[in-house]
């Protein structure tokens, strides 16, 4: 579904990432690494927000390494940025109207939703600004859901949520890799993170340091490259 071929991507003259490559997945990737190692910019790159400087980026057949990010949206990625992202002055249900507005099948799809995270139905009626932050979290993976994608993009999906709500969040996460929505993971909490990968790389100073199958057996390996 996803392959990333010796990207190099940064900021204006500053360079990021150095030749980093995804092999191909239908299932979940997850990319590992510490604060700082490029993370968040591959993602980044891989919806479109930075263009590479060299490599591609193949998604479903087809190099997209050019495409603006919503067409690649259109071609079924989804990108849920890190912190919480909604509209806060909107409710809950507002800011689910908003995506599905248009869309076939819009109102089945936030039914869906409400269903999957009984907390948005709970606060359908609430401004999202006063939800906890793993409630929007919840909001922003419903959001992302609705575009109906076949990747889907998650940064740090459970960085700063309460661990009542860790839980349901990987937990979701599990159940749609293994529905067959590919996956594109930045994660912090390696233990879930190895534990839901096909296939899992770590960045250190936007390289890769070590690759590999996910499984609860690459840990070692993974701590190791990593130095914690």
């Amino acid at each position: 579904m996803l392959e990333i071929i010796n990207i190099d991507a940064g900021y204006g003259r500053t360079s990021v990432l150095q030749g980093v490559s995804i092999p191909g997945s239908t299932k979940l990737v997850a990319v590992l690494g510490h604060n700082g190692a490029g993370k968040s910019t591959l993602l980044r790159t891989t919806i479109g927000l930075i263009r590479p400087t060299s490599g591609q980026v193949l998604f479903d057949g087809e190099d997209v390494t050019h495409l603006a990010p919503n067409r690649r949206v259109q071609r079924g990625m989804a990108y849920v940025a890190q912190g919480q992202q909604s509209f806060g002055q909107l409710t809950t249900m507002e800011n689910l109207q908003l995506i599905a507005d248009g869309r076939r099948n819009g109102k089945a799809k936030i039914a869906e939703m409400l269903e999957r995270f009984p907390a948005l139905a709970q606060f359908a009626t609430r401004k999202a600004g006063l939800l906890s932050g793993g409630q929007r979290q919840q909001l922003a993976i419903a959001r992302a859901l609705i575009t109906q994608p076949k990747l889907l993009i998650l940064d740090e999906p459970t960085e700063g949520i309460q661990p009542t709500i860790v839980a349901e969040i990987e937990e979701t996460i599990i159940g749609l890799a293994e529905g067959g929505l590919s996956v594109l993971l930045v994660e912090q909490h390696i233990g879930f993170a190895l534990a839901a990968a096909e296939k899992y790389v770590v960045l250190a100073s936007g390289r890769v340091t070590q690759a590999g199958e996910g499984g609860a057996a690459a840990m070692t390996d993974v701590r190791a490259a990593m130095v914690i």
